[in-house]
């Protein structure tokens, strides 16, 4: 859709998922009894030793020599040579493996990884990923054949071509098949959005964020590990662990450069603060967090000072609204979903949006922030909203609903020229 671009965040973390159940080392299959799997898979922790040395120290040539020698493998050690060329701008400061499995047939074998990675100034931790690396035995030493990811893993950006790393103020732009000015672009929207957050947010956060701009749409569902299908039109998304740990790694803006592309310069920014908004407020967003109410507040710092009116940025809700469909309720988790219809879905984020600008012109900016993190802080969905209107607001989900549905009577049709406020 043009001038959105947001996914729903139940969906974010995917470049984590499915990893924290992972075990020690299992699934050893060996030829020579124990002993000889004891060394088998010795030897191979050894290697992804060497490998993961090679790039944390930047030396290339150690990381071509973790991949099998002789004439015969010619095209594995130019496959190194590239890996390693095309991670070579990303910033890293850690890089490690943990062998997972362990499956050997004769002079080949299979090892099962959590690959453990951070970006030095962004990654609070690291960021887990896992990985399937082919192994081939040569004069008595294991080499790597193949780094992929595992079969429920997500591509990182350096696999899918030479990544040109551009540093902002506030930011850390990544990008592949883009051109520098391209990436500077992204770079200035990126340090623009993020004093817009943090003068409407006042809870704790870096203040950086990274952006991750591959080639086109498909390129951007690789790193997500999801159908492009799902992301079209989609102009960016967010990735993170939510439920402020204070360990969980930076979160990822990907942009859908296809969909980002179409968008003016005033869009281009509304996306972005929306997006940065979901980096500062993840440590306050948990599973008892609506959507409507995450996904509204970043809406509503994306257009705080833009001067629009909200008939302007809630077109389609207005249309609804004109033809006596006022919403009965506040949109469900589901009505953000991608695959469907986009007019209920855009409707679905302008509803969010305009019952927390609701909040911030009745009760003030204050309560917005202070309702949005009593509601992240509950324990359950179940009671979270309603703790929140009650400790906050003094009201309840009924007085409220009500409020919110004249209030887009009022702001939608009877609103004119008055615009979302100045921040």
């Amino acid at each position: 859709m043009a001038g959105r671009g947001r996914a729903p965040k139940r969906v974010v973390g995917l470049l984590l998922a499915g990893l924290t159940g992972l075990a020690g080392l299992t699934g050893l299959v060996g030829c020579g009894g124990s002993a000889g799997t004891d060394a088998a898979s010795a030897g191979v922790r050894q290697v992804l030793d060497r490998r993961a040395a090679a790039v944390r120290d930047g030396d290339e040539e150690a990381f071509v020599a973790t991949a099998p020698p002789g004439s015969d493998a010619t095209s594995e050690r130019a496959g190194a040579r590239t890996e390693f060329r095309n991670r070579r701008a990303v910033p890293l400061t850690e890089w490690s493996y943990r062998v997972t499995g362990f499956h050997r047939s004769g002079a080949r074998a299979t090892a099962d990884a959590e690959l453990r990675y951070r970006i030095a100034g962004y990654d609070r931790a690291p960021v887990v990923t896992a990985r399937t690396l082919s192994l081939t035995r040569a004069e008595g030493r294991w080499y790597v054949s193949a780094d992929r990811p595992a079969a429920d893993a997500s591509r990182q950006l350096w696999e899918q071509g030479a990544v040109v790393a551009l540093h902002g103020e506030h930011s850390l732009v990544l990008g592949v098949g883009q051109s520098r000015g391209t990436l500077r672009g992204y770079a200035g929207l990126a340090d623009r959005a993020v004093p817009a957050v943090r003068q409407a947010w006042h809870g704790k956060w870096p203040g950086r964020i990274v952006v991750l701009v591959p080639k086109s749409l498909e390129g951007m569902a690789e790193l997500l590990g999801a159908p492009a299908s799902g992301y079209r039109g989609i102009a960016a998304v967010t990735t993170g662990e939510a439920g402020g740990s204070g360990k969980a790694p930076a979160d990822r803006i990907i942009v859908n450069p296809d969909a980002y592309g179409v968008l003016g310069s005033f869009g281009r920014q509304v996306v972005l603060t929306h997006e940065t908004t979901h980096v500062a407020t993840r440590a306050s967003t948990s599973a008892a967090t609506p959507l409507w109410l995450s996904e509204g507040y970043a809406d509503w710092v994306g257009y705080l000072g833009t001067g629009r009116t909200a008939a302007q940025a809630a077109p389609e809700l207005t249309r609804a609204v004109l033809d006596g469909r006022v919403p009965d309720a506040l949109p469900e988790d589901g009505d953000f979903g991608f695959g469907g219809d986009a007019g209920k879905l855009a409707r679905a984020y302008e509803s969010g949006w305009l019952a927390c600008l609701m909040i911030a012109e009745r009760w003030g900016e204050a309560r917005l922030g202070e309702f949005y993190r009593t509601v992240g802080a509950h324990e359950t969905r179940a009671g979270a909203v309603e703790a929140g209107l009650r400790e906050v607001l003094d009201t309840s989900p009924e007085e409220f609903t009500e409020l919110w549905r004249e209030y887009l009577r009022e702001r939608l049709v009877g609103g004119g020229s008055r615009d979302v406020g100045s921040g």
